[in-house]
Protein backbone atom coordinates (compact mmCIF):
# COMPACT_ATOMS: atom_id res chain seq x y z
CA UNK A 1 0.00 0.00 0.00
CA UNK A 2 1.38 3.41 -0.95
CA UNK A 3 1.78 6.11 1.66
CA UNK A 4 -0.85 8.87 1.60
CA UNK A 5 0.41 12.05 -0.07
CA UNK A 6 -0.45 14.18 2.94
CA UNK A 7 1.51 16.28 5.37
CA UNK A 8 -0.86 15.25 8.11
CA UNK A 9 0.84 11.98 9.00
CA UNK A 10 3.29 11.67 11.86
CA UNK A 11 6.17 10.64 9.60
CA UNK A 12 5.76 13.54 7.17
CA UNK A 13 5.06 16.06 9.94
CA UNK A 14 8.21 14.94 11.77
CA UNK A 15 10.30 15.61 8.67
CA UNK A 16 8.57 18.93 7.93
CA UNK A 17 8.94 20.15 11.51
CA UNK A 18 12.63 19.31 11.46
CA UNK A 19 13.15 21.59 8.47
CA UNK A 20 11.25 24.48 10.05
CA UNK A 21 12.76 24.64 13.54
CA UNK A 22 16.06 26.39 12.75
CA UNK A 23 14.72 29.00 10.27
CA UNK A 24 11.89 29.93 12.65
CA UNK A 25 14.31 30.31 15.58
CA UNK A 26 16.64 32.53 13.57
CA UNK A 27 13.82 34.70 12.23
CA UNK A 28 12.26 34.93 15.70
CA UNK A 29 15.53 36.18 17.18
CA UNK A 30 15.96 38.78 14.45
CA UNK A 31 12.38 40.09 14.65
CA UNK A 32 12.30 40.20 18.48
CA UNK A 33 15.61 42.09 18.53
CA UNK A 34 14.17 44.55 16.00
CA UNK A 35 11.04 44.94 18.14
CA UNK A 36 13.11 45.61 21.27
CA UNK A 37 15.21 48.16 19.40
CA UNK A 38 12.20 50.03 18.08
CA UNK A 39 10.20 49.76 21.30
CA UNK A 40 12.92 50.55 23.86
CA UNK A 41 15.17 52.91 21.90
CA UNK A 42 13.40 54.49 18.92
CA UNK A 43 9.77 54.82 20.07
CA UNK A 44 8.96 58.09 21.89
CA UNK A 45 8.35 58.41 25.62
CA UNK A 46 4.68 58.21 26.60
CA UNK A 47 3.21 61.58 27.63
CA UNK A 48 1.54 60.26 30.81
CA UNK A 49 3.36 57.05 31.76
CA UNK A 50 6.91 57.99 30.84
CA UNK A 51 9.27 55.13 30.05
CA UNK A 52 7.41 52.65 32.27
CA UNK A 53 4.96 52.04 29.43
CA UNK A 54 7.63 50.26 27.36
CA UNK A 55 7.06 46.97 29.17
CA UNK A 56 3.66 46.93 27.46
CA UNK A 57 5.36 45.90 24.21
CA UNK A 58 6.08 42.58 25.87
CA UNK A 59 2.96 42.48 28.05
CA UNK A 60 0.41 43.13 25.30
CA UNK A 61 2.13 40.81 22.82
CA UNK A 62 2.21 38.01 25.42
CA UNK A 63 -1.45 38.57 26.32
CA UNK A 64 -2.51 38.40 22.67
CA UNK A 65 -0.45 35.26 22.15
CA UNK A 66 -1.86 33.58 25.27
CA UNK A 67 -5.42 34.08 24.00
CA UNK A 68 -4.73 33.19 20.38
CA UNK A 69 -2.72 30.08 21.21
CA UNK A 70 -5.49 28.77 23.45
CA UNK A 71 -7.99 29.18 20.59
CA UNK A 72 -5.63 27.37 18.20
CA UNK A 73 -5.05 24.64 20.79
CA UNK A 74 -8.82 24.24 21.28
CA UNK A 75 -9.32 23.91 17.51
CA UNK A 76 -6.80 21.07 17.34
CA UNK A 77 -8.41 19.45 20.39
CA UNK A 78 -11.79 19.57 18.65
CA UNK A 79 -10.32 18.23 15.41
CA UNK A 80 -8.80 15.34 17.32
CA UNK A 81 -12.16 14.43 18.83
CA UNK A 82 -14.01 14.75 15.52
CA UNK A 83 -11.57 13.14 13.08
CA UNK A 84 -9.74 10.73 15.41
CA UNK A 85 -6.51 11.74 13.65
CA UNK A 86 -3.90 11.32 16.37
CA UNK A 87 -1.69 14.08 14.94
CA UNK A 88 -4.07 16.88 16.00
CA UNK A 89 -3.83 16.17 19.76
CA UNK A 90 -0.05 16.02 19.39
CA UNK A 91 -0.03 19.53 17.94
CA UNK A 92 -2.30 20.74 20.75
CA UNK A 93 0.03 19.20 23.32
CA UNK A 94 3.02 20.86 21.65
CA UNK A 95 1.32 24.27 21.74
CA UNK A 96 0.21 24.17 25.38
CA UNK A 97 3.56 24.89 27.14
CA UNK A 98 4.22 27.94 24.96
CA UNK A 99 0.71 29.25 25.54
CA UNK A 100 1.20 28.73 29.26
CA UNK A 101 4.50 30.64 29.13
CA UNK A 102 2.83 33.54 27.31
CA UNK A 103 0.01 33.62 29.84
CA UNK A 104 2.50 33.69 32.73
CA UNK A 105 4.60 36.43 31.11
CA UNK A 106 1.51 38.54 30.46
CA UNK A 107 0.54 38.30 34.16
CA UNK A 108 4.09 38.97 35.36
CA UNK A 109 4.83 41.92 33.07
CA UNK A 110 1.35 43.29 33.75
CA UNK A 111 2.06 43.31 37.48
CA UNK A 112 5.36 45.13 36.88
CA UNK A 113 3.50 47.75 34.88
CA UNK A 114 0.66 47.93 37.39
CA UNK A 115 2.86 48.86 40.35
CA UNK A 116 3.92 52.32 39.08
CA UNK A 117 0.64 52.88 37.23
CA UNK A 118 -1.98 51.65 39.73
CA UNK A 119 0.10 51.57 42.87
CA UNK A 120 -0.33 47.79 43.23
CA UNK A 121 1.13 44.69 41.61
CA UNK A 122 -2.25 42.95 41.56
CA UNK A 123 -5.92 43.87 41.82
CA UNK A 124 -8.85 41.50 41.42
CA UNK A 125 -9.90 43.25 38.26
CA UNK A 126 -12.07 41.42 35.68
CA UNK A 127 -9.32 41.39 33.03
CA UNK A 128 -6.63 40.22 35.43
CA UNK A 129 -8.81 37.58 37.06
CA UNK A 130 -9.99 36.10 33.75
CA UNK A 131 -6.38 36.10 32.46
CA UNK A 132 -5.33 34.23 35.61
CA UNK A 133 -8.08 31.67 34.95
CA UNK A 134 -6.74 31.26 31.40
CA UNK A 135 -3.31 30.52 32.88
CA UNK A 136 -4.88 27.90 35.17
CA UNK A 137 -6.58 26.26 32.16
CA UNK A 138 -3.17 25.93 30.52
CA UNK A 139 -1.71 24.46 33.71
CA UNK A 140 -4.62 22.03 34.02
CA UNK A 141 -4.19 20.87 30.43
CA UNK A 142 -0.44 20.28 30.87
CA UNK A 143 -0.86 18.58 34.25
CA UNK A 144 -3.53 16.22 32.94
CA UNK A 145 -1.48 15.42 29.84
CA UNK A 146 1.38 14.29 32.06
CA UNK A 147 -0.76 12.56 34.69
CA UNK A 148 -2.36 9.94 32.42
CA UNK A 149 0.11 7.29 31.15
CA UNK A 150 -2.08 6.21 28.21
CA UNK A 151 -1.73 9.02 25.68
CA UNK A 152 -5.02 8.08 23.97
CA UNK A 153 -6.96 8.64 27.18
CA UNK A 154 -4.86 11.71 27.97
CA UNK A 155 -5.67 13.27 24.58
CA UNK A 156 -9.41 12.80 25.06
CA UNK A 157 -9.38 14.14 28.61
CA UNK A 158 -7.24 17.13 27.64
CA UNK A 159 -9.46 17.84 24.65
CA UNK A 160 -12.33 18.47 27.06
CA UNK A 161 -10.26 21.04 28.95
CA UNK A 162 -9.17 22.63 25.69
CA UNK A 163 -12.67 22.94 24.24
CA UNK A 164 -14.36 24.03 27.49
CA UNK A 165 -11.61 26.47 28.43
CA UNK A 166 -11.88 28.38 25.16
CA UNK A 167 -15.07 29.93 26.53
CA UNK A 168 -12.85 32.00 28.81
CA UNK A 169 -10.94 33.62 25.93
CA UNK A 170 -13.71 36.07 24.85
CA UNK A 171 -14.27 36.83 28.54
CA UNK A 172 -10.62 37.89 28.83
CA UNK A 173 -10.82 39.97 25.67
CA UNK A 174 -14.15 41.71 26.28
CA UNK A 175 -13.87 42.05 30.06
CA UNK A 176 -12.87 45.73 29.83
CA UNK A 177 -16.04 46.39 27.81
CA UNK A 178 -18.46 44.26 29.79
CA UNK A 179 -17.42 45.43 33.26
CA UNK A 180 -16.10 48.60 34.86
CA UNK A 181 -12.48 47.50 35.28
CA UNK A 182 -9.28 49.21 36.35
CA UNK A 183 -7.48 47.78 33.32
CA UNK A 184 -7.31 50.22 30.43
CA UNK A 185 -9.31 49.56 27.28
CA UNK A 186 -7.92 48.55 23.90
CA UNK A 187 -5.81 51.11 22.04
CA UNK A 188 -6.01 49.09 18.81
CA UNK A 189 -9.43 48.26 17.41
CA UNK A 190 -11.00 47.43 14.06
CA UNK A 191 -11.50 51.16 13.48
CA UNK A 192 -7.82 51.98 13.90
CA UNK A 193 -5.09 52.69 16.42
CA UNK A 194 -4.82 55.51 18.96
CA UNK A 195 -1.11 55.05 19.64
CA UNK A 196 1.96 56.52 17.95
CA UNK A 197 2.86 54.75 14.66
CA UNK A 198 6.33 53.86 15.97
CA UNK A 199 4.77 52.31 19.09
CA UNK A 200 2.40 50.31 16.91
CA UNK A 201 5.32 49.13 14.76
CA UNK A 202 7.22 47.91 17.82
CA UNK A 203 4.16 46.06 19.13
CA UNK A 204 3.40 44.36 15.81
CA UNK A 205 7.05 43.36 15.42
CA UNK A 206 6.99 41.83 18.89
CA UNK A 207 3.84 39.84 18.07
CA UNK A 208 5.42 38.61 14.82
CA UNK A 209 8.56 37.61 16.72
CA UNK A 210 6.56 35.73 19.32
CA UNK A 211 4.64 33.91 16.57
CA UNK A 212 7.90 32.82 14.95
CA UNK A 213 9.21 31.71 18.35
CA UNK A 214 5.99 29.75 18.88
CA UNK A 215 6.38 28.01 15.54
CA UNK A 216 10.00 27.10 16.35
CA UNK A 217 9.44 25.64 19.81
CA UNK A 218 6.17 23.97 18.80
CA UNK A 219 7.83 22.20 15.88
CA UNK A 220 10.71 21.12 18.12
CA UNK A 221 8.34 19.87 20.82
CA UNK A 222 6.11 18.17 18.26
CA UNK A 223 9.05 16.15 16.96
CA UNK A 224 9.72 14.87 20.47
CA UNK A 225 6.07 13.94 20.99
CA UNK A 226 5.89 12.14 17.65
CA UNK A 227 9.04 10.15 18.37
CA UNK A 228 7.82 9.21 21.83
CA UNK A 229 4.53 7.89 20.49
CA UNK A 230 5.83 6.39 17.24
CA UNK A 231 9.08 4.92 18.54
CA UNK A 232 7.96 1.41 17.57
CA UNK A 233 6.89 2.41 14.05
CA UNK A 234 9.11 1.16 11.20
CA UNK A 235 9.91 4.67 9.95
CA UNK A 236 11.11 5.77 13.40
CA UNK A 237 13.21 2.66 13.88
CA UNK A 238 14.69 3.15 10.43
CA UNK A 239 15.72 6.71 11.35
CA UNK A 240 17.24 5.42 14.58
CA UNK A 241 19.31 2.88 12.67
CA UNK A 242 20.52 5.59 10.29
CA UNK A 243 21.29 7.90 13.23
CA UNK A 244 19.03 10.65 11.85
CA UNK A 245 16.91 11.22 14.95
Amino acid sequence: MTKPLSLFTTERMYAFAGKMVKPCFILALMVILAALTVGFIIAPVDATQGNSYRILYIHVACAWMAMLLYVVMAVYCALGLITQNRLWPMIAAALAPTGCLMAFLSLWTGSLWGRPTWGAYWVWDARLTSALILFFFYLGYIALQNAIPDWRRADKACAVIGVVGVINVPIVYFSVQWWNTLHQGASITSSGSSIHPMMLTALLLMVAGFWLYTFAVTFARLRSIILERDKNQPWAQELAIKGEL
